[in-house]
C-alpha cells in the first residue's frame, strides 16, 4: 500500500508541531510590579516601573497582569504615553485586576488612569519579542517507534493550561504513527 508521505516528511510535521506546543506551553504571565503591584511611585521611585522591566523579557503569547487599588490601568499609544495624555486610550480597566495579552511583536505602552500617577512614573513600557525560543539548535528528527502507552500524567494546576496542546500533539502523533505503520 503506496503513501505520499515520506518519514523525513512525517519526522518534520512531528518536529513541527512539537515546536508550536512547546512555544505555546512557555508562555508567562507577569505580575507587573512583582510584590508591589500597580502603584502610584513614590517621590523617589519615579523609574520603579522601568527599572522592573529591564531585567525580563517580553515575548509574543505573554501577559502582563496588573493588580492595584483606588486606581486604574490604561494601554495607551506611544504619545499618550510620553505626554501622561489619556484621551485616546486602546483599552482601560479600573477594576483592580486586569491582565493584557502581549500579541504582536514591538512596543506596548501603559499608564495609570490618573494623570498625576503617570508624571510621578506610575506608566509602563515593554518591548515585545517574537515568540519563545525553543532552543539554541533545531530538534533533530528521529525515528518515530511504537512503544507502550506511558503511565497516565499527574495532573497539576501548572499543568493546566498546556493540556489542551497536549491532547492536539497526541491526537497528531497518533494519526502520523497510524499514516507511517499503514504506509510500511
Amino acid at each position: 500500500m503506496g503513501s505520499t508521505f515520506s518519514y523525513t516528511s512525517l519526522c518534520f510535521i512531528v518536529v513541527t508541531i512539537v515546536s508550536f506546543v512547546v512555544a505555546a506551553a512557555s508562555a508567562e504571565e507577569f505580575k507587573v510590579g512583582d510584590a508591589v503591584g500597580w502603584r502610584e511611585p513614590s517621590a523617589n521611585e519615579t523609574d520603579l516601573y522601568n527599572h522592573w522591566a529591564s531585567n525580563k523579557k517580553f515575548h509574543v503569547g505573554d501577559k502582563l497582569r496588573f493588580e492595584y487599588r483606588n486606581d486604574s490601568v490604561i494601554k495607551v499609544h506611544k504619545w499618550e504615553f510620553y505626554h501622561c495624555n489619556r484621551t485616546h486610550p486602546v483599552s482601560s480597566a479600573k477594576d483592580g485586576n486586569r491582565t493584557f495579552n502581549l500579541n504582536r511583536v514591538g512596543p506596548v505602552y501603559f499608564t495609570s488612569g490618573d494623570p498625576e500617577h503617570c508624571k510621578k512614573g506610575q506608566r509602563l513600557s515593554v518591548e515585545v519579542l517574537p515568540l519563545h525560543p525553543i532552543s539554541q539548535s533545531p530538534p533533530q528528527p528521529r525515528p518515530i517507534s511504537v512503544a507502550p502507552s506511558p503511565a497516565p500524567l499527574s495532573y497539576s494546576a501548572a499543568a493546566a493550561s498546556s493540556v489542551p496542546a497536549a491532547v492536539i500533539l497526541a491526537v497528531v502523533v497518533s494519526v502520523i504513527v497510524t499514516v507511517a505503520a499503514a504506509s510500511a
